[in-house]
């Protein structure tokens, strides 16, 4: 589940001193009339929403339920695989959840429908802190789901020494018990705090020098993984791994062995996970329905309650239980929000150079020439692909009808 170079703290005043868009003008009129019948494909993060366990609301039952519009819903791990899928042209998808720096990577690369807020009304429940948004600056692609911060899990048992570093994951003392992101913006974006550097540097020299870092660590890791981590934690398998903090109540309620903390030291990434319409979704205004939908107060406060993460929408808070509302997992005192910063897409020449980086960690160093020379000419291949795929379409748009 997932996922600015200035703190946080700088962008939200940003964010609240740019006018609000169009987007709060039109809030107040009423929705579009839908199509009752129509299936839309919703693509979402693993377990990111209310689903009726544990006498939990069904939220996408609900929703066929209020408009008569069912959902095909299915789920993917992490923001590359998405993307790949998206920007592949191999699945069509009327609403999906991509996070901060991968909303402006594609609405970079058009592929990402701007949404009429005419069908969207509750926006208007949104905060003001997380309108026009760095990813999204006119706040016309995207309306945010949640946002939380990456902290680090540990076994109590094992873990005596304060968890206040990311350093304490390449401690050699715990080697064959360090769980590792199996992503490489979040990996590299622990090793980019370690050397004070920004999530978003340009500078390739950084870069190197992060991957020299996991290089470093790859003798230490059991294994990169996603949400593979509640299993091995909770089990013992592992003692240390990084992960989001809306994950952290449910793992350390479940097994009291299971602390969570923020690195203060180096600070931390806030994320923020947003609602958008892919550029070839064939049902929009029923796409900006279920937006609107999630974007309803209690509807929000449902979801959240559940998958554990932070609300936008301060009406939303008010309907989570105190617990949650105190808890300083889901909502941190402003110490922390300062040293933390969001992800940014980066310019194609960097994200490629990160790719290799991340294929070149993965495959253990340099050393392993013929499987990552296999590797990064399969990136090359993927990204011929897309742009002949772009260039095809614009001459198809530019072409006239015969």
């Amino acid at each position: 589940m997932r996922r600015i170079f200035a703190a946080l703290a700088a962008a939200l005043l940003l964010s609240a001193a740019v006018p609000v868009s169009a987007a709060e003008e039109l809030s107040s009129a009423a929705p579009a009339k839908t199509q009752t019948g129509v299936t839309i494909n919703v693509y979402n993060w693993g377990e990111y929403i209310s689903a009726g366990g544990d006498g939990s609301l069904d939220v996408n039952a609900e929703f066929t339920k209020e408009t008569g519009i069912r959902v095909n819903y299915t789920t993917f791990e992490d923001n590359e695989s998405m993307y790949s899928k998206i920007a592949g042209g191999g699945a069509s998808y009327d609403v999906i959840f991509p996070s901060d720096y991968m909303v402006s990577k594609m609405i970079r690369e058009n592929l990402l429908q701007k949404l009429d807020f005419q069908n969207i009304p509750n926006f208007r429940y949104i905060g003001k802190d997380y309108r026009n948004p760095v990813y999204d600056p006119e706040n016309a692609y995207s309306v945010p789901y949640s946002w939380g911060l990456v902290g680090i899990f540990y076994n109590k048992k094992y873990v005596k020494e304060k968890v206040d570093s990311w350093k304490i994951l390449w401690n050699e003392k715990y080697a064959g018990k360090i769980l590792m992101f199996d992503n490489p913006r979040d990996s590299f974006g622990i090793a980019q705090k370690i050397l004070g550097y920004s999530y978003n540097s340009t500078k390739i020299e950084e870069w190197n020098a992060a991957a020299q870092l996991l290089e470093k660590q790859k003798p230490l890791v059991q294994a990169y993984v996603m949400d593979q981590i509640f299993d091995k934690m909770s089990s013992g398998e592992a003692w240390l791994a990084p992960y989001y903090a809306g994950d952290a109540a449910t793992l350390v309620q479940d097994n009291p062995d299971i602390g969570f903390a923020i690195p203060t030291k180096e600070g931390t990434n806030f994320f923020v996970d947003a609602m958008c319409v892919p550029a070839g979704a064939k049902h929009k205004r029923e796409a900006e329905a279920y937006i609107n939908f999630l974007c309803r107060p209690d509807i929000a406060a449902a979801n959240m309650e559940t998958v554990g993460y932070s609300t936008p929408e301060p009406e939303a808070k008010k309907l989570l239980p105190e617990e949650m509302r105190e808890n300083e997992i889901f909502y941190p005192p402003e110490s922390i929000i300062k040293k933390s910063e969001i992800y940014t897409s980066l310019p194609e020449d960097v994200g490629l150079q990160v790719d290799a980086l991340w294929a070149q960690v993965k495959m253990g160093g340099a050393g392993q020439t013929g499987t990552l020379v296999a590797v990064l000419a399969g990136f090359l291949f993927l990204y011929l692909a897309i742009v002949v795929r772009k260039k095809l379409k614009r001459r198809r748009e530019v072409s006239p009808p015969r």
